[in-house]
């Protein structure tokens, strides 16, 4: 019987988001809304609760600048996540 895959990584957007904070040490909010063309934070905050990622705020000047990074929680989930799926192909 194959595993059920991760609801919360199953995502478009999620699943988007994870793929790029896998390739760097953090990404600033900005550059994940353009890069993944989310319109809102609520899928971080969804990364954010189940403690996949970790965000963080600061001021920088007078704006304030929101960065993400990938947690060991986080990187296991995903590598979880695709090792489903090539259960599922059969990889």
């Amino acid at each position: 019987m194959l595993k059920e895959l991760d609801p919360l990584l199953h995502s478009q957007l999620r699943l988007a988001v994870m793929s790029i904070l896998l390739s760097v040490d953090e990404a600033d909010f900005v550059y994940l809304k353009e890069k993944t063309g989310s319109t809102s934070g609520n899928q971080i905050d969804k990364l954010s609760a189940a403690e996949y990622i970790r965000v963080r705020k600061e001021f920088v000047g007078k704006k304030t600048r929101t960065s993400c990074q990938i947690t060991e929680k986080g990187r296991e989930a995903f590598e979880a996540y695709v090792n489903t799926l090539k259960e599922y192909l059969n990889w």
